[in-house]
């Protein structure tokens, strides 16, 4: 029997406008290295078109990254608007973070802020920023939920 629960909505993708060129083939190659390596998005062939469209699922069939270039003039935006994915340790994160700085060291084209911890008691929210070539930068996240006095004191 189907079930009748209905699901909230969830985030599933964002879309960029980009310039022509960075969808040609060589934008696209650079493209794809860099946000398969770092990130482990991987393009969607059947949806690419030369210097049209370029899409990138992002671990899962429901979450992509849609990226068109058309007549209108591409998308610009300040350095840190962006995009972001949580992970579920600190440990992922570095992990992210040493291949960005890795790719940073043969592409100097790529833009990181490095982690920074925001301390809100119970939670600390540890963040970086990555960009490479794209209008938007790339935000992953981890929180790190911390025990109440009362869960510790249990313990």
């Amino acid at each position: 029997m189907p079930s009748t629960e209905i699901r909230p909505p969830r985030f599933n993708h964002v879309a960029m406008s980009v310039p022509r060129d960075l969808l040609d083939a060589s934008g696209r190659a650079d493209l794809v290295a860099f946000y398969s390596e770092v990130f482990g998005f991987q393009e969607l062939p059947t949806m690419t078109e030369d210097r049209r469209r370029l899409v990138f699922g992002c671990h899962t069939i429901e979450q992509f990254v849609f990226l068109i270039a058309g007549d209108e003039p591409p998308m610009t935006c300040p350095r840190l608007d962006h995009y972001g994915f949580s992970v579920g340790t600190e440990a992922e994160l570095d992990a992210v973070l040493a291949r960005a700085q890795a790719y940073r060291d043969k592409d100097p084209r790529v833009d990181i802020i490095d982690k920074h911890v925001d301390d809100h008691g119970r939670l600390a929210i540890t963040s970086i920023y990555i960009g490479y070539l794209l209008p938007m930068m790339v935000e992953i996240q981890w929180w790190d939920f911390k025990p109440t006095a009362a869960a510790a004191d249990a313990s």
